[in-house]
């Protein structure tokens, strides 16, 4: 955990990637809000924060008695989720930038290819 976000993000972001990373899988248990808890010396609420996120995106769905679990097709959710977000983030940051020295698109290309390559 850092101080550059509130922790309840950084848990939810923990396990989305655990998700993508399929290091857990779909209609796989995730740790308890306690676990969580333990694990990161964090209040019980704060994981569940987090964690309360994924539900209301329908990443995570709940299991009465028995705890929460990956739902199907959230790797794919997230996949889509986290790729606008790439774009958002880097492409246009990416793309005004070049714009600014007067860099075209196709040299940008070039450039993403020669970047790839190394």
């Amino acid at each position: 955990m850092d101080d550059s976000r509130p922790i309840f993000q950084q848990i939810a972001e923990k396990i989305e990637n655990d998700i993508l990373e399929l290091r857990l899988l779909e209609e796989g248990q995730v740790p308890s809000t306690n676990q969580f808890a333990s694990l990161y010396q964090i209040n019980p609420a704060t994981a569940a924060k987090g964690i309360n996120l994924l539900v209301d995106e329908g990443i995570l769905y709940k299991k009465r008695g028995i705890g929460m679990f990956v739902a199907e097709g959230a790797r794919g959710k997230l996949m889509k989720k986290r790729r606008e977000q790439f774009f958002d983030q880097y492409v246009m940051a990416l793309m005004q930038e070049a714009k600014k020295l007067g860099i075209t698109v196709d040299e940008v290309a070039d450039m993403i290819r020669k970047g790839a390559e190394k």
